[in-house]
């Protein structure tokens, strides 16, 4: 039974990732000055840099901004893969405990 289970979870938790490497999440800094594009398996993707937006002398305003825009994808990817894990706990759980699923937020 267990067997069963797990070797089901293990398939599922692929097709998350799968699905997860497909969705695409956008965070910016600056008032757009940077931009990046991260998928929900938190992979940066993109990075994007408007340079009528930014004065790219200043090292560590570019730094500042990059290091903002990355931790809010990231975020962003964090909480779509939170979401979608949870979802398919409670799609394993046995009709009438779907309430446990509650037990596995962070």
């Amino acid at each position: 039974m267990f067997g069963d289970l797990f070797g089901d979870m293990q398939e599922k938790q692929e097709a998350i990732r799968e699905e997860l490497a497909e969705i695409k999440l956008e965070a910016e800094a600056g008032d757009g000055a940077v931009k990046i594009l991260v998928n929900a398996n938190r992979e940066v993707v993109n990075i994007s840099i408007d340079r009528e937006k930014l004065d790219l002398e200043d090292m560590e305003q570019l730094e500042d901004l990059l290091t903002v825009a990355i931790n809010r994808a990231l975020e962003m990817a964090q909480a779509k893969e939170m979401e979608m894990t949870q979802n398919m706990i409670k799609d394993m759980l046995p009709p009438g405990l779907g309430g446990l699923g509650n037990l596995f937020r962070g």
